[in-house]
């Protein structure tokens, strides 16, 4: 491979890795050709971006960036190396999860998410755990929403009369 090609493709990488913050690294070795299509299609709907890399360009580019969690990662990276590049924390990981039941494969061989690097295949369950941002912000919301709900119910139950105490205790408070 030329050299202009290699730093072609390590600008590539490193232009990935800068606008993606989560990515995977899976080996999809032995998918047949129509699995590998299935793949692709799952990780485009999924807004999850799959690319085949030399393993020696991936660790230049990893190495370059001086991070010590991403440096965690550099043994995983033998054999046939796929790196799935998303904005969703646990998007790959669930894909990889339902690919795995059907066909056995891909194997997760680690991964860099919200700025932590998970090493072997045991970790995928708890990276499928890890909650995106709309998650948290829809637990947030159900939070917020628990103590007015607590106190609607209250009040329905209570029937009239504690509506109307607590609209005499309120206007009460408002006199003095």
């Amino acid at each position: 491979m030329k050299k202009e090609l290699k730093d072609q493709i390590i600008e590539s990488i490193s232009a990935q890795l800068k606008q993606y913050p989560n990515f995977y690294i899976a080996d999809i070795e032995g998918l047949n050709a129509e699995n590998t299509v299935k793949l692709r299609r799952s990780c485009f709907e999924r807004g999850i971006k799959l690319t085949v890399v030399k393993n020696t360009l991936f660790a230049h580019v990893i190495k370059g960036l001086e991070n010590e969690e991403l440096n965690l990662l550099l043994p995983v990276l033998k054999g046939n190396s796929a790196i799935m590049f998303t904005e969703t924390p646990n998007g790959p990981a669930k894909l990889i999860k339902k690919f795995q039941k059907d066909m056995g494969k891909p194997q997760l061989k680690g991964a860099y998410v919200q700025e932590c690097a998970f090493v072997g295949a045991e970790k995928l369950d708890e990276l499928c755990a890890i909650k995106s941002k709309e998650e948290l912000i829809g637990d947030i919301i159900s939070l917020l929403q628990a103590p007015m709900r607590n106190v609607i119910s209250a009040l329905q139950n209570g029937g009239g009369s504690t509506i109307a105490g607590l609209v005499k205790t309120l206007s009460e408070k408002e006199e003095k």
